[in-house]
C-alpha cells in the first residue's frame, strides 16, 4: 500500500513541476512541440530514476558509514553529470534527430534542479504514510518514488506541450502571445493538479 501511495502522491499530489516548481527551465524551453517534450521527458525520466538509485546507494553505503554526508551535494552532482553524458552519447547514436531537437537542453539536464532535488529528497526527507511514523525510504520505495516523480514530470511536460501546440493555432491577444500565455497555462494546470491533494 505504501508503494501505491508513494506512486500516486509523486505523480499527482506533489508533482515535481506543478507543486514543487523544480525543473521549470526545460519545462518552458522544450515544451513548444509535443515530440521534443516527449523526448526530453524520456531523457529526464531515465536520468532521474537512475540518478536516484545510484545516489541512494552511494549515500547509504559510502557517505553515511564514513561520516561524509557533507559531500552529498557535490557527489550527487558528479553522478548526475556522468549519467547525462551517458544519455547524450546513447541518444546521439540511437536517435540523432531527437538529439538535434533537444539541442542545448540535453546537457542542461545536468543542472536540472528536478534531478538533484529528487536525489536529495530521497536521502534526507522523512516520509509518513497513512498514520505510520515518519521514516526514511528504503531502496524499493526510493526507486518507486523516483519513477513516479519522473512520470509526473513527463505527464506535466507532455500535457503542457499539447496545450502550447493548441494555443499556437488560436487567436491569442498580442500582449499574451508566447511566454505570458504559457505561464498562465502553467498556473491553471497547477491549480487543476491541486485538486488531487485530497487523494493521499
Amino acid at each position: 500500500m505504501e508503494y501505491f501511495l508513494i506512486f500516486v502522491s509523486a505523480i499527482f499530489v506533489n508533482n515535481i513541476l506543478l507543486a514543487q516548481f523544480l525543473g521549470i527551465c526545460p519545462f518552458l524551453g522544450v515544451s513548444s512541440k509535443l515530440s521534443t517534450a516527449t523526448g526530453m521527458s524520456g531523457a529526464v525520466c531515465f536520468v532521474i530514476t537512475l540518478a536516484t538509485v545510484v545516489t541512494y546507494l552511494l549515500n547509504r553505503y559510502l557517505l553515511v558509514p564514513f561520516g561524509l554526508e557533507f559531500l552529498q551535494t557535490i557527489s550527487f552532482i558528479l553522478v548526475i553529470a556522468a549519467l547525462v553524458q551517458m544519455v547524450e552519447i546513447v541518444l546521439k547514436k540511437i536517435s540523432p534527430s531527437l538529439y538535434q531537437a533537444l539541442g542545448i537542453f540535453l546537457p542542461l539536464i545536468t543542472t536540472n534542479c528536478a534531478v538533484l532535488g529528487v536525489a536529495i529528497t530521497v536521502v534526507t526527507k522523512e516520509f509518513a504514510f497513512s498514520g505510520t511514523a515518519p521514516h526514511m525510504l528504503n531502496l524499493g520505495q526510493a526507486t518507486v518514488y523516483a519513477i513516479a516523480t519522473s512520470l509526473g514530470y513527463g505527464l506535466a511536460m507532455c500535457l503542457f506541450a499539447g496545450l502550447r501546440e493548441h494555443l499556437a493555432g488560436n487567436d491569442v491577444p498580442k500582449a499574451f502571445k508566447g511566454l505570458p500565455i504559457a505561464l498562465i497555462t502553467v498556473g491553471i494546470m497547477a491549480m487543476a493538479f491541486l485538486g488531487f491533494s485530497g487523494i493521499v
